[in-house]
């Protein structure tokens, strides 16, 4: 800041007070009196898809802010015509100058809206207002708890169900060529995977946990959401919380625009503390960080929030009471939300408004008891939510501590019945023992998201797909009391009776009297073998087709 010397000013006649308020302005700090040029807004298109974007850019003219992220705004307020609802939305700098910001708001509902936006820094302010409409086009909007059905979830916009099939792409916006991003994506998608957790700011470079990886010139965990001095320096990269690294950002906006195309739900993982290099709990820092990502995500339909990887290793559970309070006020859309803890399922803000379904881990090889365990918890609560656990094996790597074979695409796909059959939803990890930087360099698994042809463990998940999508099954319960010993069943009684073998067999199944049709279905590899009708009740099957795992759906005539 400048410094003015009083007795330099000659107070004579009429010099004195022009020369008084120069001095005088010259004392100010830059934040008060610097002022843009000008701003120009850019008007969103006449109309947009419910569930859709309008988008707003401010441009501004000769950009003066000393720092534009904490200096200067762009908020604006879209109301239905006739104004009978509001949604107040914050907008986000999008350039590292402040030469450009950006307003987002996803309409829910067709209709006309209208919009006022303005952009202000110190005193000035400029202001645009216009006017859009939102068209119904029976797009899939985000997945909300089913208000009917609320172990389970719905698609807004069309009210289908979502059947919850998830894996982990953890630094998938760590590769450099979104042509690598997007092959990713469609990858998974053509697999039937409908679901990744992919980190905003998490890094790790010390052990990728044990798996072959190397950071390279195509694909780095070192990722910056902040600007550093030494961004590829896991311990000390320089962070300046206050600014942010906008390349990074429009990064991950380009894949979740690609994901969202796809109908491929993407978990926002906020953090994790591995290089224990991010702002403290509940700082001003990362407050900033977490109100930019809201403001320049929350218009995606296909996000839901995560608080963060083993949350529990490093925040506590009131952080995790306020930040998941402060993400629902600060996100118009309402997006769902939930945490991750490392060690147990138990301590999770289960009853809280804001928490939205369970996301946790647990690795034993006994899921379907621990998921039923996990509804119990639940109901406790008097307050029913979908149930999923998020990390319970890595294909080919863990857990390294339980029986061999536990970690192999068998086992997994196994597990992943147990846990569907509980009536609950899972995200499963796959190999990265194909390499990133490493010979043969066509892998990355759960890591990045990347695999290539060799990789087949979600071909047995897409079954389960199959196979559930085949019937109402949110209309259904668990009821393993309706089976004999060893076997699973989800029914909804005297309409729909869903049997899981793991080791084929027979099964006793005590149905309501009626007709029945019935079919086997091969876990393995998802044929159907047509039964003759069933109305014996109770009913045994024949024997499975053979002694691996098989599935029986019968459904009322």
């Amino acid at each position: 800041m400048r410094t003015c010397n009083s007795t330099s000013v000659v107070a004579t006649g009429c010099v004195a007070a022009p020369l008084l308020f120069l001095c005088s302005c010259l004392c100010l700090p830059a934040s008060l009196t610097a002022q843009p040029q000008g701003v120009e807004f850019s008007k969103p298109a006449a109309s947009v898809e419910a569930y859709d974007f309008v988008e707003i850019a401010a441009t501004v003219d000769r950009p003066d802010a000393k720092n534009p992220f904490m200096d200067a705004t762009l908020s604006g307020a879209f109301q239905t015509r006739d104004g009978s609802k509001t949604w107040k939305i914050e907008g986000f700098c999008d350039s590292t100058d402040g030469s450009v910001f950006r307003i987002r708001f996803m309409p829910s509902q067709a209709g006309d809206y209208s919009y006022n936006v303005t952009y202000r820094q110190g005193s000035f302010q400029k202001s645009s207002t216009g006017t859009f409409q939102a068209t119904d086009a029976h797009r899939r909007g985000i997945i909300a708890v089913d208000p009917k059905y609320p172990w389970h979830f719905i698609w807004s916009g069309t009210g289908e169900h979502y059947f919850f099939n998830g894996t982990t792409a953890y630094w998938l916006v760590g590769w450099r060529d979104d042509h690598v991003i997007q092959y990713t994506v469609d990858r998974l998608y053509r697999l039937k995977v409908n679901r990744m957790r992919v980190t905003i700011a998490g890094r790790e470079a010390i052990t990728f946990f044990g798996e072959p990886l190397m950071i390279g010139p195509n694909w780095t965990p070192l990722i910056s959401v902040w600007q550093a001095e030494h961004a590829d320096d896991p311990t000390h990269p320089g962070f300046d919380y206050t600014r942010f690294n906008v390349p990074y950002w429009q990064k991950f906006d380009r894949m979740l625009r690609f994901a969202r195309d796809r109908d491929m739900i993407v978990s926002l993982v906020l953090d994790m503390n591995d290089g224990k290099v991010h702002p403290d709990a509940g700082s001003e820092d990362e407050h900033r960080f977490i109100r930019y990502a809201v403001n320049r995500f929350a218009a995606f339909s296909n996000i839901t929030w995560d608080l963060g990887d083993d949350l529990d290793s490093y925040r506590d559970e009131k952080w995790t009471h306020d930040t998941g309070t402060l993400i629902q006020e600060l996100d118009p859309a309402k997006h769902l939300e939930t945490s991750h803890p490392a060690v147990s399922n138990d301590h999770q803000d289960r009853a809280a408004p804001w928490f939205g379904f369970t996301s946790y881990q647990e690795w034993s090889r006994n899921q379907h008891p621990l998921m039923l365990a996990s509804r119990k918890l639940q109901e406790k609560t008097g307050r029913i939510i979908p149930q999923t656990n998020e990390e319970y094996g890595y294909e080919d790597h863990y857990p390294h501590w339980a029986a061999p074979g536990s970690d192999s695409s068998d086992a997994l796909r196994r597990t992943a019945w147990d846990i569907y059959m509980a009536g609950a939803y899972q995200t499963a990890g796959e190999s990265a023992r194909r390499g990133t930087n490493i010979w043969p360099d066509s892998g990355g698994g759960w890591l990045n998201g990347r695999g290539d042809d060799t990789q087949t463990m979600f071909i047995g998940y897409g079954h389960i797909v199959e196979f559930f999508t085949g019937f109402e099954w949110w209309k259904t319960n668990p009821h393993d009391e309706l089976v004999t010993q060893g076997n699973y069943c989800v029914a909804d009684p005297g309409k729909t009776y869903a049997v899981y073998l793991p080791h084929g067999g027979t099964v006793t199944l005590q149905l309501q009297k009626g007709t029945y049709r019935a079919y086997w279905f091969s876990a393995t590899t998802g044929e159907k073998i047509d039964l003759p009708d069933v109305q014996d009740a109770p009913w045994t099957s024949p024997a499975a087709p053979d002694g691996n795992d098989w599935a029986i759906l019968l459904q009322a005539k």
